[in-house]
């Protein structure tokens, strides 16, 4: 079974405080996307801090005011009660809109963050926030240390396999990242039959293939979705991470046929980002026909 909130871009505000305040990880429709939340917040807060002052920034200073207001408020009370919870969700979530607006530090969040995932030791959501959060500020072993711990109670857990994935990555290991992938999936029939559902087969393999890819190893990337496929033929994600390898390559009339059974088979809300994803197939064919024909020749 699917289980769309994986790779929803964005979630529901009606599902709590975190997810209210921010997408942990900037998952794309394609299935996973390996870049962090926090890069997202510093990029904010480089374009706060570089913008030229206009007019309606008085507004924007009464805003950023109440803010720091809030936050004095909430430090207060964790004063008295450093583990109540309400502040704590307060605190966390006014230093991320005051990161977003160039007031603020990411580490800023460590404190109230490690509190957090103190009090909540199996949160996914808490978790790799801080994660990430330390991965930033330098502290890559302690960010990896944390998706450990999280994966050691949840093996399948498809936030932290991607955040230690990202990590890994990051410094320039990517046969461990693939290694743990490959590890996880091998685990996947042992720990689905103790607890149904526990890992997410198609999505790991996912994760898989694009490290594949952006080691430049299309073929086993392909071989994995492949796979991805024959296990779930009414999952979108694989065929469509396919038609993208194929158009990558220039072999537009096979990539369009899969786009095309994608968007078939995609729910609603992602057929608009397929067909655009497709229509470049389009655009190169009419630029190009003549040099598409001879490398769909070649990759035959």
């Amino acid at each position: 079974m699917l289980r769309w909130g994986e790779f929803n871009p964005m979630v529901e505000k009606n599902r709590g405080f975190l997810m209210a305040v921010v997408v942990l990880l900037i998952i794309a429709f394609l299935g996973f996307s390996l870049s962090p939340l926090l890069g997202g917040l510093l990029e904010a807060n480089q374009q706060n801090s570089q913008s030229t002052p206009s007019p309606n920034q008085t507004s924007v200073a009464d805003k950023e005011a109440d803010l720091l207001a809030q936050a004095r408020g909430y430090e207060l009370v964790l004063q008295r009660e450093p583990d109540n919870l309400t502040a704590l969700q307060g605190l966390l979530q006014v230093k991320l809109e005051l990161i977003q607006s160039g007031k603020s530090n990411i580490e800023d969040i460590l404190s109230p963050l490690e509190k957090l995932s103190e009090l909540n030791p199996s949160s996914t959501d808490y978790n790799v926030l801080l994660a990430q959060a330390k991965a930033y500020t330098g502290d890559r072993e302690g960010a990896a240390q944390i998706y450990r711990s999280l994966l050691a109670i949840k093996p399948g857990d498809i936030k932290a396999l991607q955040g230690l994935v990202s990590l890994l990555l990051e410094q320039e290991r990517p046969e461990a990242a693939i290694g743990l992938l490959q590890d996880t999936l091998k685990a996947a029939p042992v720990k689905n039959q103790v607890e149904a559902g526990s890992i997410d087969i198609v999505s790991v393999q996912l994760i898989l293939g694009q490290v594949y890819a952006q080691q430049k190893r299309y073929e086993e990337a392909i071989a994995v979705y492949d796979e991805a496929i024959k296990l779930s033929s009414k999952d979108f994600r694989p065929i469509l991470a396919k038609a993208i390898i194929l158009q990558e390559q220039g072999n537009t009339e096979a990539s369009q046929e899969l786009f095309n059974k994608a968007i078939e088979i995609a729910p609603a809300g992602f057929k608009d980002q397929i067909k655009l994803k497709a229509s470049v197939n389009d655009s190169e064919a009419q630029a190009s026909p003549e040099a598409n024909s001879t490398e769909t020749q070649k990759q035959e």
